[in-house]
């Protein structure tokens, strides 16, 4: 005989389970364009660096965490504190969409206390070939340059690190 709280345990498992479905088919409607295997070119000039040249190809043989965002994104302000964690210990590259001139995207970054490397990519063109429609967006590449997961939206440092922790093994 099944039991009125076997019955309840029951509905709050099925109920989560549907949550995830919908999670994780949102996710993968939201990030249905977005490049899959060996990762796009990306190159530039850091803005908040010594302004040296950097790209994707320089981080290969280790994980990195490639982050899209922008100054006017209520959510990239939530999200950033995750990347800022991770950059601690993972290689991270910011990429600034459509957010301005290299001074106000520093200004920015300064009033938000950020310090990740980042790429302005002031006309979007970064942005367009990397098939970003929204932000924040995270592609994590794995150790020979392609692209392991994306994610649109907003996530936690648990959530990059392990996905970065995968890219690596």
């Amino acid at each position: 005989m099944i039991t009125p709280r076997v019955r309840r345990v029951a509905g709050w498992l099925g109920q989560l389970a549907l949550a995830l479905v919908i999670v994780f088919g949102v996710q993968a409607w939201m990030t249905r364009d977005a490049p899959r295997g060996a990762a796009p070119g990306l190159s530039g000039r850091l803005i908040n660096a010594a302004r040296r040249r950097v790209a994707v190809a320089d981080y290969r043989g280790k994980p990195l965490l490639v982050h899209f965002w922008a100054s006017w994104c209520p959510v990239c302000k939530f999200s950033h504190g995750a990347v800022e964690s991770v950059a601690r210990d993972y290689p991270v590259l910011t990429v600034a969409m459509q957010s301005g001139a290299d001074e106000e995207v520093n200004r920015h970054m300064r009033q938000q206390g950020w310090s990740t490397a980042v790429i302005n990519d002031a006309d979007g063109q970064l942005s367009r070939l990397w098939k970003v429609h929204g932000v924040p967006m995270n592609f994590i590449l794995d150790r020979e340059g392609n692209i392991r997961f994306v994610e649109r939206g907003y996530t936690s440092s648990l959530g990059l690190r392990v996905r970065l922790w995968l890219a690596a093994h």
